[in-house]
């Protein structure tokens, strides 16, 4: 359990009891041990060490990993990123002013808003593919990929595409297809997976914000507390014993910036909300801080995700929307990403 503070009312969070036992268990250590075969990390300068020690590999890269055995290659990956950093930045030049309703059930109302306004109203084929509900098991997935790419077409007359579906539409058989659509999948959900993740975790550690108070400070110090994503899993290697002697030659390691951004040593008031401690801090270089990963290896997606944040935070702030008084408990359930879930936002 957690406190979360406005510092006018405060709400308390519900952690998972797996959550909640690394926060109580093993915050403010270095390395212990979770299972026999598994090792937690939550050393700054350990946690440092190891991811310097080697690249990630392929299975160990949520997006550009295998597709059922298929290698994605460089020009693959850069090509995806091109296409959806394109939607992301013809997204942002829209003009603000749009007459958006985000009041409702948060993370999922801020997710269909990013859904639309990235992505556009693209075929069903394509918006099944961004729809929270996949997350349930691989199979629906699987399922929904095979069943767009069956019905996949020339899109009909009038019907805007993306530039991440337009590249779909490119491939030329069905495999490649297949491929194509799963891949769309991998680029354009966790977008909107993560920004409603974060704007919600955001609003509900500290809406209303004070005006005086940054987005960017109000993300920064979300990401710290509740990080959507919130552990880097690396696969046994024989480079990780030579920086800890502890770590065994079959032992997988799970680093924990959930631990790293609340630890003691590094931070004040570690379980407190203060965005205005960024005003002397660089997200980039301070120690312990890995909301989109190691320096060496940063997530592709986070020049878009925080501007894509920033904007809806905006909306936010414009429409006065906070989170309803009469909610005092938010749950976070031991799913995918870090995010409060169930969150009712109203015109304050």
């Amino acid at each position: 359990m957690a406190m979360s503070s406005t510092g006018r009312r405060p709400r308390v969070t519900l952690f998972a009891p797996r959550i909640d036992e690394l926060l109580h268990k093993y915050r403010g250590q270095d390395l212990f041990r979770l299972e026999a075969d598994t090792v937690g990390v939550a050393g700054a300068d350990l946690m440092d060490g190891l991811l310097r020690s080697r690249p990630a590999n392929a299975e160990e890269r949520p997006t550009f990993k295998p597709v059922r055995g298929r290698q994605v290659g460089r020009a693959d990956a850069s090509a995806l990123m091109q296409a959806v950093s394109a939607d992301v930045r013809a997204a942002l030049g829209k003009p603000p002013g749009d007459p958006a309703d985000l009041s409702g059930n948060w993370p999922h109302t801020p997710h269909v808003y990013l859904r639309d306004l990235v992505f556009g109203r693209e075929s069903f084929r394509f918006r099944v593919l961004v729809d929270r509900r996949l997350e349930l098991t691989p199979k629906l997935t699987w399922m929904a990929v095979a069943a767009g790419t069956a019905m996949l077409g020339k899109p009909g007359t009038g019907i805007p595409l993306s530039n991440l579906a337009a590249r779909v539409l490119e491939a030329r058989t069905y495999d490649d297809r297949r491929y194509a659509m799963y891949l769309y999948r991998r680029v354009a959900a966790p977008i909107c997976f993560t920004v409603a993740a974060l704007v919600t975790n955001a609003v509900w550690l500290g809406a209303p914000f004070d005006d005086d108070v940054p987005n960017r400070d109000v993300l920064l110090e979300a990401l710290r507390l509740l990080p959507p994503s919130w552990n880097i899993l690396r696969v046994a290697s024989p480079e990780f014993g030579a920086v800890d002697g502890r770590i065994g030659r079959g032992d997988d390691i799970l680093m924990l910036p959930l631990l790293s951004h609340r630890d003691p040593r590094l931070w004040g008031d570690p379980e407190d909300f203060r965005p205005e401690r960024w005003k002397g801090l660089d997200p980039d270089t301070q120690p312990g801080y890995l909301p989109f990963g190691h320096a060496g290896e940063r997530c592709w997606g986070r020049h878009m995700v925080m501007p894509l944040a920033e904007r809806i935070l905006d909306l936010v702030r414009r429409d006065g929307l906070v989170v309803d008084p009469r909610q005092r408990i938010g749950r976070v359930e031991l799913d995918g990403l870090l995010e409060v879930s169930g969150v009712r936002m109203v015109r304050g």
